[in-house]
């Protein structure tokens, strides 16, 4: 799943381990690299994705749309100016790469990037979304990534396939739900194996500063499944109070999302969204956080007890 609205940050929640350097970046040991762009650099991976890469020394240029680097997604007339001098670009597409036009906007970001000069790209994309793979395929093309490292004039594109994010439930519409302690959502039966945000950021850092991964796809997961009624419950476990699971139709819960905030068409697609992806295809868990970082992807329960240490459900 990508960036979104859906997934908004809510700053009174900001994860306090999200500074975690420590981490083994880059298979090969790491390379010192210049500026990277992180699109939608407020966002919620992309501010971890900052927050890791300044901690490490690398220069930062976090774009947003009302930020001091100008980046919009809909107003392509701000990118060649916050991609110039750059080296690698972060790029997470608001609302969804599996949206009309996304296509078409990674397909033009590919040309601006290969044009400045840009060597390297990181891009989340969701997992298991064939639309959203149509989006991969033109940036690849676009920038003339071939996945070849060193070679002049090679856009280099990693491609980083995220599992339904934890952190929806601490910093984004599901929220609400874990304060009331009913947990609306079209998710069913279908198990899904969450991923922690915090491995999320240190992959596409890893994937930003070291070496071998171009060309690369990763499809990143949780190290177990669970369904929504059992994540309710070690959500409850973790927050001191009963959660829980009530699951809802698609067009009920596009209503709900509109009561949140979110515009009607954008609703409607992220709940039609919903009922593509959690169809049991996802279940599955991977390996590909420990290919990449040598460690174990942070466990559900984990992230549920850190987020309600950080003080994420107290309200």
């Amino acid at each position: 799943m990508t960036e979104n609205a859906y997934t908004r940050r809510n700053d009174r929640n900001s994860n306090s381990n999200s500074n975690s350097n420590s981490q083994g970046y880059g298979r090969n040991g790491g390379q010192a690299v210049g500026t990277v762009l992180v699109t939608s650099g407020t966002g919620k991976t992309g501010r971890r994705v900052a927050e890791r890469l300044t901690a490490l020394g690398v220069p930062v240029r976090s774009g947003s749309r009302t930020g001091k680097v100008p980046f919009d997604w809909q107003d392509d007339s701000g990118w060649a100016a916050a991609l110039h001098g750059v080296q690698a670009a972060y790029v997470a597409y608001y609302p969804d790469l599996a949206v009309p036009g996304a296509a078409e906007a990674m397909a033009a970001f590919g040309r601006t990037a290969a044009e400045c000069g840009v060597r390297r790209v990181v891009l989340l994309s969701g997992r298991g979304e064939p639309q959203a793979a149509v989006a991969e395929e033109a940036l690849r093309e676009a920038a003339g990534a071939g996945g070849a490292e060193g070679v002049a004039g090679a856009v280099e594109l990693t491609v980083v396939r995220s599992a339904f994010f934890a952190q929806n439930f601490s910093e984004g519409a599901l929220l609400d739900g874990v304060l009331g302690g009913e947990l609306l959502f079209p998710g069913g039966t279908t198990a899904e194996p969450f991923l922690d945000l915090d491995d999320l950021a240190d992959v596409v850092v890893a994937a930003l500063t070291g070496d071998g991964h171009a060309g690369a796809v990763y499809e990143l997961t949780g190290p177990r499944s669970l369904t929504f009624a059992q994540a309710a419950e070690e959500l409850g476990r973790a927050a001191g109070r009963p959660v829980r699971y009530v699951p809802v139709t698609g067009p009920a819960y596009a209503s709900l999302l509109e009561d949140f905030g979110v515009p009607g068409p954008e609703a409607g697609f992220l709940a039609e969204l919903f009922a593509t992806l959690l169809d049991g295809h996802n279940t599955g868990t991977t390996d590909e956080v420990k290919r990449v970082l040598g460690r174990e992807p942070k466990d559900f329960g984990a992230f549920a007890r850190e987020a309600a240490g950080d003080g994420a459900w107290q309200g």
